[in-house]
């Protein structure tokens, strides 16, 4: 019967389960979607670049005019009928262009107007006299006499503003019958631009298709939210109107992840049940939310006075009820 084996240790082993390293500390994400999309839509070009830019499109513009028109002209030399029908094209596509060009400067009129109003608001206040509230309303009025969804906050403020006798009473009322329904729409599209930006960062496995995403997500919003208010703008408007809401955010440091944004996408819990992956969808949501408050602020012909002020943890818990059931449970299981 074999004897058992007895090996003599004669040194103590060198490490201890105590002595391994401790687990790295992930900590909360980090809006790292949102991060990159801001970078990419608050840029600011250089002057080099931008005159750059300026002498290239100049000088493609005139290459394609000198090409049309040597096309046109050699055509009616050989052919006039289609020389002819060479020239019409050229002149619907010139008017077509005239069209584009019309609306954009349209569009950046309706966004200057909303500035101006807001700028006559302001004054009103700080003067608090009457009768340049009631004009600031008549403008208000002016604004929105074309908007069904507003003929009875327009009516009621008709109603009742001749029982006001201050100005602050007067554009109280303005703002609380002609913007609050404007207000309750642009949540609902701040509401499913989070709730689309959270959700593709969460499933998407892609590395940029997220962020291209997320980017078009806050460019439609903040499109849609200018148009509630009256400022429905353009390609380049809109263009511009996305550059200036992310470069106010992130000179006010409003894109960082701050205590008040943490606490509003990690209240009750919320990260600690969902894995990294559908944290950083919260928050990339939380911060889109964030960027659609910008956009009221800055699209709103009057400044949040009578009306609070939206709120991101009321977006975010409106937005993501039910966005991630299904998702959760396995998600963990998987981790």
């Amino acid at each position: 019967m074999a004897k058992p084996v007895l090996i003599d240790l004669d040194e103590a082993p060198s490490q201890t389960p105590s002595d391994a390293p401790p687990v790295p500390d992930l900590g909360l994400p980090a809006g790292r979607v949102m991060q990159a999309a801001a970078s990419v839509a608050g840029a600011q070009p250089s002057g080099l670049m931008r005159f750059a830019v300026w002498v290239l499109g100049s000088l493609f513009s005139f290459m394609i005019s000198v090409a049309v028109y040597d096309f046109v002209t050699g055509l009616l030399a050989r052919n006039s009928v289609l020389g002819w029908v060479a020239f019409g094209l050229t002149a619907v596509a010139l008017a077509v262009l005239l069209a584009l060009a019309l609306r954009e400067a349209l569009g950046f009129y309706r966004l200057g107007r909303l500035d101006h109003l807001r700028a006559e608001v302001e004054a009103a206040r700080q003067a608090d006299l009457l009768k340049p509230a009631a004009k600031v309303v008549d403008h208000l009025l002016s604004l929105y006499k074309n908007r069904p969804d507003l003929r009875w906050g327009a009516a009621r403020l008709a109603e009742r503003r001749g029982d006001v006798m201050d100005g602050d009473g007067l554009l109280n009322l303005a703002e609380v019958e002609l913007l609050g329904p404007i207000d309750l729409a642009a949540r609902a599209e701040i509401e499913a631009a989070a709730r689309r930006v959270a959700t593709v960062t969460a499933l998407v496995p892609l590395a940029l298709a997220d962020v291209v995403v997320a980017l078009f997500s806050n460019l439609s919003m903040i499109r849609k939210i200018a148009a509630l208010y009256g400022g429905r703008s353009g390609t380049l408007g809109s263009l511009k109107l996305l550059r200036r809401v992310f470069s106010h955010l992130l000179a006010t440091g409003a894109l960082a992840l701050g205590d008040d944004l943490i606490g509003s996408v990690a209240g009750g819990g919320l990260l600690g049940k969902l894995s990294r992956r559908f944290g950083e969808g919260v928050v990339n949501g939380a911060l889109t939310a964030r960027v659609g408050v910008a956009a009221m602020e800055l699209c709103r012909p009057m400044p949040f006075a009578a009306l609070p002020k939206p709120k991101v943890t009321n977006l975010m818990s409106r937005a993501l009820t039910g966005a991630f059931e299904g998702f959760t449970s396995s998600d963990a299981q998987g981790e």
